[in-house]
């Protein structure tokens, strides 16, 4: 037996919530063109179904573009402080893909690691997760090559499975979840399940043993000397974290906020003496790659990467972790061949 909700009930559900204050974020067409993650005004704005994936990420959910994390204001020789508003109590986010879900365990690390990042974590806290399993997918998909796939529950704290006749299968993986939906949802003994995912495109395993030893491969220039630094891979990928610290305001005052940035920028490593330790663009992308796949698995036992493949879907001169890690691979073997 299995519990199943009707895609009508679904969606008065989600009316439900924003009638009750609750902030809910689901995809939503932003353009003519595009679908993305964002909040939602209306239940008919959710759309679950007719795309393979949003533009974005649920990242900035979490960790948002742009966040003030306190104000300040001179006075003479003073200084005073004030903290930001407190965050909204309840959000949820709905109809996420499982490639997304499954970056926020991975995220968690380094925003708990020497720090407890308190803006993160609370966002995490008041936040559940309604993932929706994947029926489709296209070429730049790769989810199985880093150990998900199409119904991954990680990071899910719900996990729906569109049926026949308009209906979702209703698995709660959490007891968040399970308070979300409880008495939301019918028996049935009608079961969900996905097709097979995409083709591996690259052996994790082996790229893991070898790319700590790769770090002068010709194959960095080689496969990423295309790369036009516009960090559209890294804004648009859910895993991704890097930011800077910055005052903004006049001689009165301001904000101190926390911004986006990307490995990929020519400033991100710049010095104040001018020199950059990483002056081209092949080396900002080999430490992109190594990043995800030697480095952070290294220290927190996680890949960086859940194979959703915006990096390459929305780079301009298809280049991503996936196209990066295929060419690493064949030179790598026919070398030793």
């Amino acid at each position: 037996m299995s519990e199943v909700i009707s895609a009508r009930a679904l969606r008065e559900l989600i009316g439900g919530w924003l009638k009750a204050g609750i902030r809910v974020a689901g995809p939503r067409r932003v353009a003519t063109d595009q679908v993305a993650y964002a909040w939602l005004d209306r239940p008919e704005d959710c759309l679950l179904g007719g795309y393979i994936h949003p533009h974005n990420s649920i990242k900035e959910f979490f960790f948002p573009r742009h966040e003030s994390l306190y104000e300040y204001r001179i006075e003479g020789k003073k200084i005073a402080l004030k903290n930001p508003e407190p965050l909204a109590d309840e959000r949820i986010v709905i109809g996420a893909r499982p490639c997304d879900a499954a970056a926020m365990p991975i995220l968690d690390h380094v925003f708990n690691w020497d720090f407890k990042d308190p803006f993160y974590n609370r966002r995490r806290e008041q936040t559940t997760v309604v993932t929706l399993a994947c029926r489709e997918h296209d070429h730049e998909c790769f989810c199985t090559s880093v150990g998900l796939g199409p119904d991954a529950e990680r990071g899910s704290d719900v996990m729906l499975y569109e049926l026949d006749g308009d209906m979702y299968e209703v698995r709660c993986v959490t007891d968040k979840g399970g308070n979300l939906m409880a008495g939301r949802t019918e028996t049935s003994q009608l079961t969900g399940s996905v097709p097979p995912g995409p083709a591996k495109k690259f052996d994790l395993a082996y790229l893991r043993e070898t790319i700590g030893s790769k770090f002068e491969s010709p194959v960095w220039t080689e496969a990423t000397l295309r790369c036009m630094a516009c960090g559209a891979c890294a804004y648009t990928c859910p895993t991704c974290h890097c930011f800077d610290i910055v005052d903004e305001g006049n001689a009165r005052g301001g904000i101190r906020a926390k911004n986006w940035d990307a490995c990929q920028f020519p400033m991100f490593t710049l010095h104040a003496s001018g020199h950059n330790p990483r002056n081209t663009q092949p080396q900002r992308q080999r430490q992109r790659v190594m990043h995800k796949f030697s480095i952070y698995p290294d220290k927190f036992g996680d890949v960086l990467c859940t194979g959703c493949g915006n990096c390459t879907r929305h780079c301009s001169v298809h280049l991503g972790v996936q196209t990066v890690l295929e060419a690493a691979e064949k030179s790598w073997r026919n070398a030793t061949v």
